[in-house]
């Protein structure tokens, strides 16, 4: 009989909004990163039938380029769409004690449509090239589909 073994897989999807705005920092090397914080809501029924809400408070952790187009372009309150994985931290507190915290690494960050904000968004979108991470548009691509 032969052995099974398992796949693993680390990949999270998340879209929520910011409960403040981003934390750009640069690594002593000159890597730049930027700490988004988001609430994703999770809405159900209660064995009640009353209507409920659940609140997950999430830290993500941008890296690079992207990372300092987060900062240029997202605010408290904007919603995002974010593709990562999870990650594990440690460090020593000022008391000595040992934290962790579990976060999320994003791969890519996608801003998402904001109603007050659409003309100021739209024409945002016209100076902004898209980053490695996302796939061109109809526009930069010579294999159109029809």
């Amino acid at each position: 009989m032969s052995q099974l073994s398992m796949i693993e897989v680390n990949k999270v999807f998340l879209a929520g909004r910011l409960t403040q705005d981003p934390e750009l920092r640069y690594t002593p090397s000159g890597v730049a990163v930027t700490t988004l914080r988001m609430a994703v809501n999770t809405t159900f029924w209660g064995k009640d039938s009353e209507k409920r809400e659940e609140v997950c408070y999430i830290n993500v952790v941008v890296w690079q380029k992207q990372a300092e187009k987060c900062v240029e372009y997202l605010r408290k309150g904007r919603p995002v769409f974010i593709e990562g994985r999870l990650q594990s931290r440690q460090w020593e507190a000022q008391d000595g004690q040992k934290r962790t915290t579990i976060e999320i690494n994003a791969n890519r960050v996608q801003f998402m449509d904001w109603a007050e904000d659409r003309a100021e968004t739209a024409s945002r979108e016209t100076s902004v090239s898209p980053t490695p991470e996302s796939p061109p548009g109809p526009e930069e691509s010579d294999d159109i589909p029809f």
